[in-house]
């Protein structure tokens, strides 16, 4: 009896590890960290920037506000996510929808809490973009192009919040955000074309659902190469240090990308281009530390 209820708050807790996408947010503060040390702040000492309170809260309120996005995501995207991604809406619902909708409510308070840390201005940033985020889920995502642009500026704001906080308004900073904004415009394209049977069948307003694979194709071509712009300036103009062996990789993954999309019309071929754009997302993440190899012991104190 005692295994059994052991087991069963086991897989509720997988459900809602899940739900909230764990693996995504741990991704996301080890990024925020490495931003805020090697891009945004590279002349400080690593314990300034990893002991700072202030910087602490607003990473712990950005992950605590895109985790409850995550649960009203999935809550109202449950039918679909059911059709398209049966397994893992299984899992998910190990876990009630009204404890979904609790524990959603409670990230939220304490992500305002966190940010009142900070300041009274973070509360206001925060409590916007928590509303934001809950008006994208209810409607806004399923607008044409609205969806596709509203989700990915959502997805780069913890990183807006970081760049905020140091006032470091270097062009180098705007070319590195610009790429990591078009490779997530590319996956929420790519995530419409894999997910393009739930789409159809519950009247999502989607590139795919409305122009078709094809012209969606074309619009992930032209993304791809406005993502080469940003590569060649980093690569050529600015000191990345062995970042740009990083850059050369995207670039040799992104032309593969490109001609492979092509023969595309297989959900498990979608899922790969979706992995190939994530690969380059979360590699970007750990690659920063190659912009400052060097230095990266001897600045720890």
């Amino acid at each position: 009896m005692a295994a059994a209820k052991n087991k069963r708050l086991l897989l509720k807790m997988l459900s809602l590890f899940s739900v909230i996408r764990g693996y995504n947010i741990l991704i996301l503060i080890l990024a925020q960290y490495l931003t805020s040390a090697f891009i945004l702040a590279p002349a400080l000492p690593l314990s300034d920037v990893i002991f700072d309170p202030n910087l602490f809260f607003l990473i712990l309120s950005s992950a605590t506000v895109i985790a409850s996005g995550y649960i009203i995501n999935n809550f109202y995207d449950s039918e679909k996510d059911l059709i398209n991604r049966p397994k893992k809406t299984m899992l998910d619902r190990f876990v009630s929808q009204r404890t979904k909708l609790s524990v959603y409510f409670i990230l939220n308070f304490a992500a305002i809490f966190f940010a009142s840390y900070v300041s009274f201005r973070a509360v206001v940033f925060f409590s916007i973009y928590i509303f934001v985020i809950w008006f994208y889920s209810h409607r806004l995502k399923r607008i044409l192009f609205v969806g596709n642009l509203v989700a990915s500026i959502l997805a780069i704001i913890p990183f807006f919040v970081v760049f905020i906080y140091y006032k470091n308004f270097e062009t180098v900073i705007f070319i590195h955000a610009t790429f990591l904004y078009l490779m997530i415009v590319m996956r929420e394209l790519v995530k419409d074309l894999e997910n393009l049977k739930g789409d159809l069948i519950l009247n999502y307003k989607t590139i795919p659902v409305v122009y078709g694979e094809k012209w969606s194709k074309f619009f992930l071509s032209v993304l791809t190469v406005l993502s080469v712009i940003p590569i060649l300036l980093l690569t050529t103009k600015f000191d990345t240090g062995m970042m740009d062996y990083y850059f050369y990789v995207s670039l040799v993954l992104l032309v593969f990308f490109v001609l492979f999309l092509y023969f595309s019309s297989a959900k498990w071929q979608y899922l790969l281009l979706h992995n190939i754009l994530k690969f380059i997302i979360v590699a970007g993440v750990f690659s920063i530390l190659l912009i400052d190899h060097a230095e990266v012991f001897t600045r720890v104190f």
